[in-house]
């Protein structure tokens, strides 16, 4: 019986045993197990961290296609999505660092799991204000014409009530301040955004760092470029349920929908934005049930093993070369992971190198959120596109082309097997392409719309300065009109008119989208009639699009493309101890130092170029209804390549002192590898002048080992 047994580091096993892999124990040293197991646990966990990549991706989207409907329902202005928008970066904040720490101590997939739940919870709180407030009211200047077909008077001869608006008298109906609850609910959102946020900060760092731990070094940049993908594919669904959801009125099924005189391109609707938070909170709570379920840590393959030496493998606890890859299940006190906290921080952060990147990203990470935060408001604003279709380009055309340039970029660095200086290098130069890319936005611009008394004067004449406007001319001087409120109409001679009693109309007939006006003396020419809604006729702007698109695929595919080898130059420039500290006070910091910030003074400096607000019926500006679109385009565009030019001048600097670093640890490797050649060829010289003379040879294999 004893020739059909092995003995395998004091195990025995039997000989027609299948291979199995090795893991570690603190009590028992090696133990051997299957080595398809494994893999099979790698791939369900790659599998699982996938799905809470997609989910988390796909909320975080849904919120960014969001936000021009929160304006609207919330009466806010853009600023203040912003910091709604950052809210997310504050949650992280409040817990990153920790999780980073301690969490790569303990039970990472049921962290993972445990925040994938707080998710979902923050997902469905951000859909509350709608079953609390009341039914959207937008602001519109036609009243009672909802069961009435014609002899509705836009333009009324005495109000009930006068209230001097500027140098005009503006009606205001005496119904009273209504003090609706929606004025605070915003207040929902952002506590909401806050609980997603702190739910998704185990997920990268404590994901990544599992996946590197337990892969092949050579397949650990393919499969985190693989989940990199995926979480770029949530979006992607994430933008086509925000277009679905902004096609559907906010109050879809409580109201007449005939009776309603705005459409999805007007810039008072409200899509069913709850309606989206409601599915995306459901798919990320279902994400949470695999990743429940995986084991602590996986065992180590034999493939791995074999990399370490007899030292490294005897005494692998104290070996820090090999610790991420041949690494003990040990228990470790809170109180001493507390202690070595600040020494180990202390350690990253002596680091150039990675000093250095922190900084590139966090300015790289300023232009994009804002870029991408506004993108589909700019699409809106720009180009006269509906929210509807902004977001649906967004995810068919766009979101695709991101996916598409991150997987690439990690095949690229498998394939070519770049180290840590070609990844830097191939990083950087796809980023400096899709900049001089990015520089021909400029020039695929769009004029402003003809708004009569804001863009253009009563007559047709443009580029009116904003002291020279008003909405108050002799056309409609017998009629006693506010201008605060935002209805706007089409007049057949293609001017925009604020409202239908600025446009001078003494009648009206039909109902809802299809309600035209009639005698509008402000109308030159024709038969003085005009449509309810803006004038979408821009056609430059149409000729534009089409261009505008194509360019913007190619530049996201273009810089996307160093997405991964950026990342992986990240792991790489650190110790192996370190990285999942590394990776979470990069994510920390990225998010505190460019998440937060960046939606705020983007939407602060957008807020700039508004040229007509609306108001809030207890007063108070609300959100804006139209935009300079020149300003708004140099304001937006101009910060996102300005926030990038900077960059580049760091990210040469870091490639001097990493290119600096690599020369001096080749030189030191040569240096140490030569030495040892050296004292080999004494040694055997030795050998051989001892095996000629009479004397005993002291040769010692063991000392030339150690030497």
């Amino acid at each position: 019986m004893a020739r059909n047994f092995i003995r395998e580091n004091g195990t025995f096993l039997r000989r027609m045993d299948p291979p199995r892999k090795a893991t570690w124990s603190p009590e028992n040293g090696i133990t051997l197990r299957r080595q398809h197991s494994c893999c099979s646990s790698l791939k369900m966990f790659l599998v699982a961290l996938s799905f809470a990549y997609f989910s988390k991706a796909l909320s975080g989207s849904y919120m960014k296609s969001t936000i021009t409907q929160l304006e609207r329902r919330f009466d806010i202005p853009s600023y203040l999505i912003g910091i709604i928008d950052g809210s997310f970066e504050i949650g992280n904040l409040l817990v990153i660092a920790f999780v980073s720490y301690f969490g790569a101590k303990l039970h990472r997939p049921k962290i993972i799991a445990t925040g994938c739940l707080l998710m979902s919870l923050g997902t469905f709180l951000i859909a509350l204000p709608h079953f609390i407030i009341g039914r959207y009211k937008f602001e519109t200047s036609v009243r009672s014409s909802v069961n009435s077909t014609h002899n509705i008077t836009p333009c009324p001869a005495s109000p009930p009530r006068m209230l001097s608006v500027g140098n005009h008298p503006s009606p205001v109906l005496n119904t009273g301040c209504e003090n609706e609850s929606r004025l605070s609910m915003w207040i929902y959102v952002l506590l909401g955004n806050i609980l997603r946020g702190i739910g998704e900060t185990p997920v990268q760092p404590l994901g990544i760092s599992y996946i590197d731990d337990h892969a092949l070094e050579d397949n650990a940049a393919f499969y985190i470029g693989f989940v990199q993908t995926i979480s770029v594919i949530g979006p992607v669904f994430g933008y086509l349920l925000g277009s679905l959801c902004a096609k559907l009125y906010v109050d879809i099924g409580f109201v007449n929908m005939e009776g309603i005189t705005i459409t999805p391109g007007d810039a008072r609707w409200v899509g069913a934005w709850w309606l989206g938070y409601l599915i995306a909170g459901l798919i990320t709570l279902l994400s949470a049930v695999p990743l429940w379920f995986m084991p602590k840590s996986l065992p180590v393959l034999e493939s791995q093993l074999s990399k370490c030496s007899p030292e490294q493998t005897n005494f692998i606890k104290d070996s820090h070369t090999v610790h991420h890859k041949c690494q003990a299940d040990e228990a470790t006190s809170f109180v001493v992971l507390a202690k070595d906290f600040l020494p180990t921080l202390r350690s990253l952060l002596g680091n150039p190198v990675y000093i250095l990147y922190l900084c590139i990203t966090i300015i790289q990470f300023n232009s994009l959120i804002g870029m991408v935060t506004y993108k589909p408001k700019y699409i809106e604003q720009h180009y006269g596109q509906s929210a509807s279709k902004a977001n649906f380009l967004m995810g068919m055309i766009n979101i695709p082309a991101v996916a598409l340039g991150m997987f690439s970029g990690g095949v690229l660095m498998k394939k070519f097997k770049l180290g840590i200086m070609g990844a830097a290098k191939f990083a950087m130069g796809t980023s400096l392409l899709g900049y001089f890319l990015s520089l021909f936005f400029f020039a695929l611009g769009c004029e402003n719309a003809k708004v009569a008394g804001i863009t253009v004067s009563y007559d047709g004449v443009e580029n009116i300065s904003t002291e020279e406007s008003s909405l108050f001319v002799s056309c409609n001087a017998d009629c006693l009109c506010s201008e605060t409120e935002w209805d706007p109409v089409c007049g057949e001679n293609g001017l925009t008119y604020v409202s239908a009693c600025l446009a001078g109309c003494r009648m009206s007939r039909g109902s809802g989208v299809d309600m035209m006006f009639e005698q509008c003396s402000c109308v030159a020419g024709g038969n003085l009639t005009a449509y309810v809604g803006q004038c979408r006729h821009r056609d430059s702007c149409q000729r534009v699009f089409p261009y505008f698109l194509a360019l913007s695929v190619i530049t996201s595919f273009i810089i996307s493309l160093g997405g991964t080898p950026g990342y992986m130059l990240l792991i790489r420039c650190i110790k192996p101890e370190l990285k999942s500290l590394a990776l979470g006070f990069h994510t920390l910091t990225t998010r505190t130092l460019a998440g937060i910030p960046a939606p705020i003074y983007y939407g602060a400096i957008i807020d700039t170029t508004c040229l007509k607000w609306g108001h809030k019926k207890c007063g108070g500006k609300g959100a804006c209804r139209i935009y300079n679109t020149t300003a708004y385009r140099i304001a937006y565009l101009g910060l996102t390549l300005g926030l990038r030019t900077v960059s580049f001048f760091l990210c040469a600097l870091g490639l001097l002192i990493l290119q600096w670093h690599v020369k001096r640890q080749k030189t030191r490797t040569l240096s140490n590898g030569s030495t040892v050649t050296e004292l080999q060829a004494l040694r055997k010289e030795e050998i051989s002048n001892s095996d000629q003379s009479p004397q005993t040879s002291d040769y010692d294999p063991e000392r030339e080992t150690r030497l």
